[in-house]
């Protein structure tokens, strides 16, 4: 019997399915078996089996038979094929619409109020790039065919509002500040503006956002708004922080227990404004009344809706404050101050407890330096002595200068309140005593209840004239 015969009666040969594996099998367990490693592969090569043969199974096989009587050898194995993998857009910012998280602040603190990460994009930010396929690979099968594999597929972008792409088509910026967004068909979107519909509380917690907010109904005590646009709330503010480098229109009016504040770059327009901070740039416009809160606008505090009260509390503005109704019968303190802006205002009451300190700390200083120049006269000051001396002559040099330049920057600020020629406090209805008028550097209190009048400065005094 010839080898090929041989091996065609003693040995198996077994493809599967999917052809990437081939095994071989004795069926007759015959001590005097023999062959070489050539005829072995030629005999599987007449089985079709060409590819991934295994050269030790061969080698083993050909060299110790009768280990193998008893098994099912895998003598070649195929290649799987390698899939592709798709294309996909990586953003800049997480765009999961999950369930927010509270931030974990150093030491394990948890921050409730910190749960809104908004997606904020400045123009020519990139927001996004495209992540090329990658190509498959084929396979092959031990008969040495080839087997198919599938290519990854590209992504593309779905272009929405205020984005455009690179020439390359493989990135993508806003073109506006604003928010990320995803919309129908995953369209990607810069959008201007933040919407809450309902209350800012623990749910959405503070909002920082390079846009306009609206927020559809009340901002709680303690949660804080920046805008780097307008803020609008339909409903009402309580003890809340909201910065805008816009306006900030408020439906419902401020109720703030004296917690937080309300500032904005440009107008502040409420309905109300009670036990409140409220500062702007430019206007403060109410429409019913202003109850003892801080007000400081950098033009004017305008109250003069059909009830137009403003009563307490302290009001400053750069040019003008307009109410119906200013004070009460129980004569309630009630300050308004104009000609000057709240700014320089607040400068100069800095300016004067830092000129009131360093005299201070001067007058310490000239009395070390005296007591210190009485020990050199009589030849007792020691090295370290010496060295404080020095030290003291030139902290008292530099004091004697920042003085000097404070005092000069007063008289600046001071020189500026004379300038009050367009500053007036108008009364649409009537003043009531215990109210304080200053206009500029001069004050007048208001003793008995004066209707519709108007107070202007005229010749070194705050006059009265009739409101028009």
């Amino acid at each position: 019997m010839s080898t090929s015969e041989t091996l065609q009666s003693h040995l198996v040969v077994q493809l599967a399915p999917d052809k990437l594996t081939a095994t071989i099998q004795f069926n007759v367990a015959d001590e005097q078996f023999s062959c070489t490693e050539g005829q072995l592969e030629e005999f599987l090569k007449s089985h079709g089996i060409c590819y991934g043969i295994s050269r030790d199974m061969l080698r083993n096989i050909a060299q110790r038979p009768s280990a193998y009587f008893y098994s099912q050898n895998v003598i070649a194995l195929g290649e799987q094929p390698v899939h592709g993998e798709d294309g996909y857009i990586r953003f800049s910012h997480d765009m999961n619409e999950g369930e927010y998280r509270p931030v974990e602040l150093e030491g394990g603190k948890i921050d409730f109020k910190e749960v809104t990460q908004l997606r904020n994009v400045k123009r020519g930010q990139l927001i996004a790039e495209k992540v090329p396929a990658r190509a498959g690979v084929e396979g092959r099968s031990v008969t040495g065919d080839t087997i198919a594999c599938r290519n990854g597929k590209e992504a593309y972008f779905k272009i929405g509002k205020n984005v455009v792409l690179n020439p390359e088509q493989t990135a993508m910026y806003a073109t506006i500040d604003g928010l990320i967004s995803l919309t129908d068909k995953s369209k990607i979107n810069v959008f201007p503006i933040f919407e809450v519909n309902g209350d800012v509380d623990y749910k959405i917690g503070n909002i920082d956002f390079v846009g306009t907010v609206v927020i559809r109904g009340n901002v709680l005590t303690g949660f804080k708004i920046k805008a780097s646009g307008d803020i609008r709330v339909i409903g009402g503010v309580e003890g809340a922080i909201l910065e805008s480098d816009g306006s900030i229109e408020i439906t419902g009016g401020i109720l703030a227990s004296n917690k937080g504040y309300v500032k904005a770059n440009r107008n502040v327009k409420s309905s109300f404004i009670q036990d409140s901070n409220v500062t702007a740039g430019e206007d403060v416009l109410v429409s019913q009344s202003i109850m003892h809160s801080h007000v400081r606008a950098g033009r004017n505090v305008v109250c003069s809706g059909p009830k137009g009260l403003l009563v307490g509390g302290n009001i400053l503005a750069g040019d003008r404050v307009v109410a119906r109704t200013i004070g009460n019968t129980m004569s309630t303190a009630t300050t308004l101050e104009v000609g000057v802006r709240p700014e320089l205002r607040a400068e100069l009451t800095e300016l004067r407890l830092q000129i009131k300190n360093k005299v201070d700390n001067l007058d310490k200083t000239e009395k070390a330096l005296k007591l210190l120049d009485q020990l050199a006269s009589v030849g007792q000051l020691t090295p370290d002595k010496m060295a404080m001396r020095v030290k003291l002559t030139s902290t008292k040099r530099a004091a004697v200068e920042e003085i000097a330049t404070a005092k000069d920057r007063v008289l600046e600020i001071e020189k500026s309140l004379e300038d009050t020629d367009r500053a007036k406090i108008d009364v649409v209805n009537v003043v009531y005593g215990g109210t304080k008028i200053v206009i500029g550097r001069y004050t007048r209190f208001v003793k008995d209840a004066t209707q519709r009048v108007s107070f202007r400065y005229f010749e070194g005094d705050i006059v009265m004239a009739p409101y028009v």
